[in-house]
């Protein structure tokens, strides 16, 4: 049945998928091909289950349980698109700007690509200056300055043969993240050309990364010195590390920041906002241009209220979450030392993350390409054979959601423990 959908799909999906991932190249053998999802569970299309940890590469926070789906269907009535602001459309923005202050001024997108291409478009016309400074495997969208030595499995390894004219490559420097003198010997020599330093705060797309201690502050305090305005791409992080985000956990204040993904529940909808005073540069007030037609949409703004009318009604959800997550975290610790690998597992919030490459976590790109790549994906399909459904990269990151039980804890560990075994 599997072979028939992967015919099918090549037959009319560029590359047999519409984002590359879901073809599953980094693994190998057949995709997988999802009918539906209940809870924290996927199907293929036999009707089996799987215990998912994707969850949409991040965003079903509550997995297939879309919060509030009454509200969302009266809009149905009302109507899906606007071609008008709207009341709701201001009031989420108002509970967004309460949870991230840095955000006094917000824009609505559709896509984290199109937040944080705008955020770019948006620096470059504050400070008049070209150059833009990113940090390698942090992964941005697909818009061309942002899938130079991306993460997220982008598959940009030749800019030209790419489509990414040398003009945009002149146009960046891509740094190591962690590697704060590299940043201010940068900035020394170029930081009159910088428009914006572009990072994101903790790394979700090289597997999960942390910022060393005082790194982020270091590297806010570099880039204004230097007139650069510091963009968050908080598009994984916000939500996901709770209401404020990784900037309020780790207490550093971008200029701009670009959220999304989580925030609708499934829906697609992102924005980017930063100080008022950089903000105002925006049409119609200032010269820089960025709309769309389902910017602000009513159906995804509606997501957005009830994804945080879920949130703020619950005070124990991230702490539950937190611990779930801690649970299959140190299973996994456990069994990787039983199985003498030494391998690091990473673990923060509702993320987990297991590096196949022995030492310590990673810290940057360079660590990053040593992940065993053939070990990872055999530890794969071994679990998926088993009932459990990893991303299938080794770049991306498990998620938990509220619908994840101790069950399926217990169920994914034996997997995982009978999978490194098998694992040659």
């Amino acid at each position: 049945m599997g072979s028939e959908w992967d015919i099918r799909a090549r037959a009319v999906l560029a590359g047999g998928a519409s984002s590359p991932v879901r073809a599953g190249r980094r693994v190998g053998g057949m995709p997988f091909y999802q009918t539906r999802g209940e809870g924290a569970l996927a199907y293929d299309v036999t009707g089996r289950a799987y215990i998912d940890y994707l969850m949409g590469y991040g965003p079903l926070l509550f997995g297939y349980r879309l919060p509030d789906r009454e509200r969302l269907m009266r809009l149905f009535e009302h109507g899906v698109l606007f071609g008008s602001t709207h009341e709701a459309e201001i009031a989420l923005a108002e509970r967004i700007r309460a949870h991230l202050p840095s955000m006094e001024r917000i824009r609505f997108t559709t896509t984290g690509t199109e937040a944080v291409m705008g955020a770019v478009r948006l620096a470059r016309a504050v400070t008049q200056r070209p150059l833009v400074v990113r940090f390698g495997g942090n992964y941005h969208g697909h818009f061309d300055l942002a899938l130079l030595a991306a993460g997220a499995s982008a598959e940009t390894s030749d800019a030209v043969r790419a489509g990414i004219p040398s003009g945009v490559v002149a146009d960046v420097r891509v740094l190591r993240y962690n590697d704060l003198p590299a940043l201010e010997t940068l900035l020394a020599v170029e930081g009159g050309r910088v428009a914006a330093v572009l990072i994101e705060p903790i790394v979700g797309n090289m597997g999960l990364v942390m910022p060393h201690d005082g790194y982020l502050a270091a590297l806010a305090a570099a880039t204004r010195r230097a007139g650069a305005l510091l963009i968050f791409d908080e598009v994984i992080t916000w939500l996901r590390l709770g209401l404020a985000g990784a900037q309020g956990r780790l207490a550093v204040c971008p200029d701009i920041t670009a959220i999304g993904k989580i925030l609708g529940g499934g829906l697609p909808i992102a924005a980017f906002g930063g100080r008022a005073e950089v903000m105002r540069f925006l049409a119609p007030d200032g010269p820089v241009f960025t709309g769309g037609t389902h910017a602000g949409n009513p159906l995804a703004v509606a997501a957005g209220h009830a994804v945080l009318d879920e949130i703020e009604r619950s005070p124990n959800l991230y702490r539950d979450l937190a611990a779930r997550a801690a649970d299959l975290a140190q299973g996994l610790r456990e069994i990787v030392a039983s199985c003498g690998l030494g391998y690091p597992v990473q673990h923060l919030e509702s993320i987990v993350d297991v590096t196949f490459r022995a030492g310590p976590p990673v810290g940057d790109a360079e660590d990053a390409a040593q992940i065993d790549r053939a070990r990872f994906a055999a530890y794969y399909h071994a679990m998926r054979e088993r009932g459990i459904l990893l991303p299938p990269s080794s770049n991306e990151v498990m998620f938990l959601s509220t619908e994840h039980r101790d069950e399926h804890i217990v169920e994914t560990l034996q997997a995982a423990r009978a999978a490194l075994t098998a694992t040659p």
